[in-house]
């Protein structure tokens, strides 16, 4: 499993977007982020619920020049339905992820146990939930990964400290790699 590290560049990202086009990490940057919110699926409630916050805060993130994206492994289908299921309007939605590549953002990968609570059968593999926030010039701001998908950071949070970081020029931490 890798560790990202603050400062330093992050993996690369090239998926497919709902729309059929390809969003590239870095290719459009935000002016000052891109926010990564990689969710388990379509057959995850608690997804749904964080997605659903993360569109209507979508004005907010656009107003800071933040670019979002919410991805997944999930096929298009899939994800087109949970773009439905929350009504996303603003949020923009990229699919089929692979799971090396979740690997690589130092996701955690959990195997099926069936269905889930609201009865959507979960696939074979599939990736835990992260955040990410992503510097123009390539290099990671913030992380955030979980092994479950509760406790997830509080986007609303995330808009505030964003607020904090543009007006203080406060950098991102926890880049040291040295001998402790």
């Amino acid at each position: 499993m890798n560790a990202l590290i603050p400062r330093q560049p992050v993996p690369a990202l090239n998926v497919t977007l709902l729309d059929g086009s390809r969003f590239v990490l870095g290719a459009e940057p935000g002016e000052h982020f891109d926010l990564l919110v990689f969710y388990r699926g379509l057959h995850c409630p608690v997804c749904a619920k964080y997605l659903l916050e993360l569109e209507r805060l979508m004005d907010d993130f656009t107003q800071r020049g933040v670019q979002v994206l919410a991805l997944s492994s999930d096929t298009e289908e899939r994800t087109r339905e949970m773009a439905k299921k929350i009504k996303a309007d603003k949020l923009r939605f990229a699919h089929g992820l692979s799971l090396m590549s979740a690997r690589q953002w130092g996701l955690y990968i959990s195997a099926s146990r069936g269905k889930t609570s609201i009865g959507i059968e979960e696939p074979a593999l599939f990736s835990e939930p992260g955040v990410f926030m992503v510097r123009p010039e390539g290099t990671l701001f913030y992380g955030a990964t979980q092994t479950m998908p509760f406790s997830r950071p509080l986007l609303a949070d995330l808009v505030g400290a964003i607020d904090f970081t543009l007006a203080n020029d406060y950098p991102a931490r926890g880049e040291y790699v040295g001998d402790v």
